[in-house]
């Protein structure tokens, strides 16, 4: 991921995905954003699917990018904006601090996408575990977040599930677990035709299964307006 800036006076920049888009811009890619005037963030935002103006903020595409990272690791953000990444919890919370809406895509090894939508999406601050907090489902995926709603975030060194399972370790990702999920995006990568045990790999149990883990995955926010 590129290392967030401070914000300069020659450096073109909106606050969100949505700003850019509302301003001519209808090309996927990467841009500048200020989301709260103190910090730009290169994002990637999806101009195209559904209306455009969204932003990135996880994708897993290949297995090329090792997502079993620490607490560290998933509140500074790591990946590549063109490939694998995760955006960063800290992040998250900035995004989330105006009513906001989420979207979820899946594909299964066979073609088959999904996808899940929520109308309400907010990620809380460090002191609270950067807590989940999702609302209004819709799609044709199913709810895989119902049962994490309200949860905090968990890697495999810092461990807030509701149970005596690290899932986190475990699954070997980091996810708002409980005991242990009903979906875990940032999963361990199976390149195994979708072949997985319970949970594990990239894993939305709505769509194909507890034991199935997709091919790939995007999960995008967006500005409610």
């Amino acid at each position: 991921m590129t290392e967030p800036t401070q914000p300069t006076d020659n450096v073109s920049t909106h606050r969100d995905c949505l700003a850019w888009k509302q301003s001519g811009s209808l090309t996927n890619g990467v841009y500048s954003i200020s989301p709260d005037d103190k910090t730009i963030l290169n994002v990637y935002c999806d101009m195209t699917t559904d209306g455009g103006g969204w932003v990135v903020f996880q994708r897993r595409s290949d297995g090329s990018e090792n997502f079993f990272r620490d607490w560290q690791a998933y509140e500074d953000g790591f990946g590549t904006i063109l490939g694998e990444f995760w955006i960063g919890n800290k992040y998250l919370h900035i995004l989330t601090q105006v009513p906001t809406e989420l979207r979820i895509d899946l594909e299964a090894w066979d073609g088959q996408k999904r996808y899940a939508k929520y109308s309400s999406f907010v990620i809380g601050d460090a002191d609270s575990k950067y807590t989940l907090s999702v609302d209004g489902f819709g799609g044709n995926a199913g709810d895989g977040l119902a049962y994490h709603h309200g949860l905090k975030f968990s890697t495999h060194d810092q461990d807030n599930t509701q149970t005596s399972t690290t899932c986190a370790a475990r699954n070997k990702g980091a996810w708002w677990y409980k005991a242990c999920s009903h979906s875990s995006l940032n999963g361990e990568y199976l390149k195994t035709n979708g072949r997985a045990d319970q949970n594990m790999g990239i894993n939305w149990e709505k769509f194909k299964g507890d034991r199935y883990s997709l091919k790939g995955s995007s999960m995008m926010l967006r500005r409610k307006t």
